[in-house]
């Protein structure tokens, strides 16, 4: 089958196309999906450098949509069927076929697109526990959130989710997204210069603690939300409330460096580094979330943006265009 594999971490180019790869065998419990699309997703280029390392060689991705193509015994014990639409989120989905265990799977609902069903597994999954547990219940309806790069991909899901839990939200994005930023119903919208030559936020360009102070009437913010990671992290220690809570999800600008623990004692603050997988840890808890965003799809409360779609054959130049900071809205791969 046609994959887009690494051998060897490194750069973009270490993502290479491979049309003789392994169709992947069935064990039991799983299903096998024929890919139609493939997300692109900041977390794909850390195991591609090696920041998050694992075993060589890999297929790219863990994110994918598609139609069921083959069911063990025991996923059609459960109901699933050849040709049911799917979503999922494991490892090796830069492939035309993908094997996956049935309690991953996620039944796509009539009148959600496959390409946004695709979005919602990574990215939309991420967006609702952020906004509904890893601020464990630090803020409350009313009070404020600061989300960084709301422009992009999962931070325009977590500005709409963090609305409709009640908070008043302030984003900050680029110029360059400001147009999509406006769409999303922030409370306040911090735009912010680009760095020059490149499509991404220069955080240095306005005084955002201050301007989050001025908004606040000095309190500063009970939730940060932050996947900028190495270019942010100031600003969103300086810009929590007392007792606030800085969730510190990515690392698009680089990885967090250490800081002392000692420096949250000012507001006693607290800091949490989660990922998708503490918060999907059953079926049940998966299903759920799943539930709720498909719910808001349906109902016209979450609105979408697919920024564009790269061919698998054009692998490299995804990953290219993620990493440069341009797109707004969610990246795939179309998977023939």
């Amino acid at each position: 089958m046609k994959a887009a594999v690494v051998r060897e971490v490194g750069d973009a180019h270490a993502l290479k196309m491979e049309n003789d790869y392994p169709t992947p065998e069935m064990k039991p419990g799983q299903v096998i999906v024929k890919n139609q699309y493939a997300g692109i997703n900041f977390i794909d280029t850390y195991h591609r450098k090696g920041l998050y390392p694992r075993d060589l060689p890999f297929v790219g991705g863990q994110e994918g949509g598609g139609t069921v193509a083959a069911v063990s015994d025991e996923a059609a014990a459960q109901g699933i069927k050849v040709g049911d639409p799917v979503a999922y989120s494991v490892f090796g989905s830069y492939a035309q076929y993908t094997a996956v265990p049935a309690a991953k799977l996620l039944p796509i609902p009539e009148g959600v697109g496959l390409d946004v069903a695709t979005s919602c597994v990574v990215q939309g999954l991420t967006a609702h526990y952020l906004t509904s547990s890893a601020h464990a219940d630090l803020i409350k309806p009313g009070e404020w959130c600061l989300i960084h790069g709301v422009g992009g991909g999962t931070c325009q899901w977590a500005a709409q989710m963090a609305k409709l839990r009640g908070f008043k939200v302030i984003g900050t994005c680029s110029k360059g997204k400001s147009d999509i930023a406006r769409t999303l119903g922030c409370d306040e919208l911090i735009v912010l210069d680009e760095v020059p030559g490149a499509s991404y936020e220069d955080y240095e360009s306005v005084d955002i603690v201050s301007r989050v102070m001025e908004v606040t009437e000095g309190k500063g913010c009970k939730a940060v939300i932050d996947g900028i990671g190495k270019s942010t992290v100031d600003i969103s220690i300086n810009s929590l409330a007392h007792r606030g809570i800085f969730i510190s999800f990515g690392n698009a600008s680089g990885a967090v460096p250490a800081f002392p623990v000692l420096r949250l004692i000012g507001k006693s603050a607290y800091v949490t580094r989660p990922k998708l997988l503490d918060y999907t840890v059953d079926r049940a808890e998966l299903v759920s979330r799943a539930d709720e965003i498909f719910g808001w799809l349906k109902e016209g409360k979450l609105n979408v943006s697919v920024d564009c779609t790269f061919p698998l054959d054009e692998a490299a130049e995804g990953h290219l265009y993620l990493e440069a900071g341009k797109s707004k809205g969610k990246v795939l791969y179309h998977i023939e």
